[in-house]
């Protein structure tokens, strides 16, 4: 399958808040609180209750917003988003969130996942003479919600909605109103918050919640549709998930944050208790455990209050590299890891250690670290990795490479072993990782790790041909 090589999907935040004077200057503080979330792009769209205002832009928050763009956007109600930097359409065009204007009137939307089924009603849309203004799986539901057959039914949005295949967290935003809205298996997190003056925000992720003093209140449920207006709260349902979810179980491994609450629970916990099991399937003898920043230090922290390890820190961290799997070639991801983390050198000398990631996408990254903690003098490294192994590709927004890149494909643990150069590697075992978190098994999403996709998917349709040709008109 070569769905991924060098292709774009989304991983991103979406935040919203409506009915506060500051609005906009809320909305700019929620992104900066999800930026781990999307470093490709940025944008807010507001509006007065008559005209929606917007302004995107390549880059982090801190590079696409200043007090003059901020200041034209003032208004009481505001969307906004920042997208996972990727290889592939990192353009100005496809910055959400993306704005357009039909019969219907304006309407701005915001989009987290991904659909499967895009190319094939974008193909639709396009024999019928619709005409694209960007190569965002996104623009598929603008299209759809702006065919007057779909706007005379009594319920547009869930009609459209249901057309829909993957995964979709969304905020839209009409002059009057901003809809919240998930998809029925709830791949994406999503929840709702309300400030002291009773403005109601929504954000991908409850640390978002933090920074400008909101209450949570719930997660926006899947299949729900959420309308925020002067008139208050209205729930509408869409779709039938048969009972089954397909909550992400990789925001709990390294996406989110780990302040956040996902999915009714705390990442952080979360993940310490991924640590506290991996230490009980697959102890050593060894003289300190090592996380590797910046997600793995939970887990650490698990392993080594399971196993009276003492935690110890090898790794110098800096704060200005980016995320290292989603760089375009492995030259500049190992550059990326070595301006990123820097070995302690007088920490790791001489010493067992145990070192614990978050999980292993290509394994060439990892190598490098395994490397330079040799080259310190490291007497023996243990691996210990706090998720299964990734075998498969994601066809629901992880910026996976095509499985034959995955490390993980077509080899053996002990192959792996050899392959990073480690004393010993264990994995989480798949129902180690189902035991550290709160809902039933069939609530999670591990398709990256079992093949097992919760929605039937075409494994040999190269999903983003479409848009790699689109994008060779548009550039």
């Amino acid at each position: 399958m070569s769905h991924q090589s060098r292709s774009v999907k989304h991983y991103c935040g979406l935040f919203g808040v409506y009915g506060h004077p500051d609005a906009v200057a809320l909305t700019h503080l929620g992104l900066y609180a999800q930026q781990h979330r999307g470093q490709e792009s940025a944008g807010i769209c507001s509006t007065d209750g008559s005209r929606i205002e917007r302004v995107t832009g390549l880059g982090l928050v801190s590079e696409v917003f200043h007090k003059r763009n901020l200041d034209l956007l003032r208004n009481p109600v505001s969307i906004g988003h920042v997208r996972y930097s990727t290889t592939g359409s990192c353009v100005d065009m496809n910055a959400q969130p993306l704005m357009f204007e039909f019969a219907g009137g304006q309407v701005a939307i915001a989009h987290n996942g991904n659909l499967i089924n895009a190319p094939l009603l974008r193909h639709n849309y396009e024999d019928h003479g619709h005409i694209f203004q960007t190569t965002s799986d996104t623009e598929v539901i603008i299209h759809l919600l702006a065919k007057p057959s779909h706007q005379e039914k009594d319920r547009p949005l869930a009609h459209v909605l249901n057309h829909l295949q993957g995964a979709y967290s969304l905020l839209l935003l009409f002059p009057d109103r901003m809809i919240a809205v998930r998809d029925p298996l709830g791949f994406k997190p999503l929840c709702l918050g309300r400030m002291e003056n009773g403005a109601y925000t929504v954000a991908s992720e409850t640390c978002a919640f933090d920074i400008i003093d909101a209450e949570y209140i719930r997660d926006i449920e899947p299949g729900e549709i959420l309308t925020i207006s002067d008139e208050g709260l209205s729930s509408d349902r869409f779709g039938d998930s048969g009972g089954r979810g397909a909550c992400c179980i990789f925001e709990h491994i390294y996406f989110a944050d780990p302040s956040s609450d996902i999915y009714g629970e705390n990442v952080h916990m979360v993940r310490e208790r991924m640590g506290r099991v991996l230490a009980k399937e697959s102890p050593v003898e060894a003289d300190a455990v090592v996380p590797v920043p910046n997600c793995a230090r939970c887990a650490g922290l698990g392993y080594s209050l399971e196993s009276g390890i003492p935690l110890t820190r090898g790794f110098t961290t800096s704060h200005y590299a980016g995320r290292s799997f989603i760089m375009p070639d492995q030259e500049m991801r190992a550059k990326q890891v070595q301006m990123k983390l820097r070995v302690i050198k007088e920490s790791v000398k001489g010493k067992r250690l145990i070192v614990v990631e978050d999980s292993v996408v290509r394994g060439t990254t990892t190598k490098g670290k395994m490397g330079a903690l040799r080259r310190a003098g490291a007497k023996e490294i243990h691996l210990r990795v706090a998720s299964p192994p990734i075998r498969h590709g994601c066809y629901f927004g992880i910026d996976f490479p095509d499985e034959s890149k995955l490390i993980a494909t077509n080899r053996t643990v002990d192959e792996i072993r050899d392959y990073l150069e480690v004393d010993s590697l264990h994995y989480l075992s798949e129902k180690g990782m189902l035991a550290s978190v709160c809902m039933a098994d069939d609530q999670y999403c591990t398709a990256c790790f079992t093949g097992k996709y919760p929605v039937e998917v075409d494994e040999s349709f190269d999903k983003f041909a479409m848009e790699r040709a689109q994008l060779r008109m548009f550039t």
